[in-house]
């Protein structure tokens, strides 16, 4: 299969050291790159942070896509051998780093989906536990939180973003007992939200890209799939009263927009409604 990422355009294509930054069609693929297992040290976590915060100020970017390069690892977490050099200090600042990396996944109103490729193991999967959507190909890897077999925790918002997803009696027998688990019983558990049949990886991607495009404009309100995005992140852990006043906001907000006049319109005059993303 030809290569999946010329569906994107050639505007924006460039290597941000160990991550490739590539955009068009309203989409931005951000591609973990650091063969074999793709794992990440600081200057890694210092490209994939400079590649979102590309596409977060990026107006035409309404969708962000996180894959790893090649088949076999979107990504298999840190980097042992480059952990292995710093000291105590130094590993605190980094998963510190690594924290707040993560957390403008969530902030950004802009929808973030991790494509899963092959194995997606310790930091690999805390990374797609940041994202918004997570869409595996069947058969192509494993998913876990194993750090327990080191002697540490997931220490990149593991021990939180699991309990969350898939509650904390289930989330604890995850992470001590160290097992790895294929994408099958990751999406029954929650962990993933979708599992595709594609045969290979560009198959896969292209269908991954496929599936973002269909929450870009004129299909999709970009904005209110931001603003939903939103009020989950700022609210969910909220008293219901401030959750419920953020989400009002947010509403008024939309109520405001271009679009919400258009699909209201739209709807009234049973038509498809052309959202333009404002």
């Amino acid at each position: 299969m030809s290569d999946p990422t010329t569906q994107l355009s050639n505007a924006e294509r460039m290597a941000l050291g160990k991550v490739t930054y590539r955009s068009g069609g309203g989409l931005a693929l951000l591609t973990l790159s650091n063969p074999p297992a793709n794992g990440y040290s600081h200057d890694m976590l210092r490209d994939l942070d400079e590649a979102h915060l590309r596409a977060r100020f990026d107006d035409a970017v309404q969708v962000i896509v996180i894959a790893g390069e090649g088949e076999k690892f979107f990504c298999a977490g840190a980097d042992i051998g480059y952990l292995n050099t710093l000291t105590p200090t130094k590993k605190y600042y980094f998963c510190l780093h690594a924290n707040e990396t993560l957390q403008r996944f969530e902030h950004t109103p802009k929808l973030v989906i991790a494509a899963l490729g092959g194995h997606c193991v310790g930091g690999g999967l805390e990374i797609a536990l940041a994202c918004d959507l997570r869409v595996a190909r069947r058969g192509s890897g494993k998913c876990g939180l194993p750090e327990v077999t080191l002697g540490v925790l997931p220490g990149t918002g593991g021990t939180q973003r699991l309990s969350r997803l898939v509650g904390r009696a289930r989330a604890i027998e995850l992470m001590v007992s160290g097992r790895t688990f294929d994408f099958d019983e990751a999406l029954a558990l929650g962990v993933v939200t979708h599992v595709r049949d594609e045969p290979d990886d560009a198959s896969f991607l292209a269908a991954v890209l496929d599936f973002a495009r269909t929450f870009t404009t004129p299909n999709k309100a970009a904005l209110s799939v931001g603003n939903i995005k939103a009020a989950v992140h700022g609210g969910v852990d909220l008293p219901l009263d401030a959750g419920l006043n953020l989400e009002r906001e947010l509403q008024a907000k939309l109520f405001a927009s271009a679009d919400a006049k258009e699909g209201i319109a739209a709807f009234v005059e049973k038509r498809k409604a052309q959202f333009l993303g404002r």
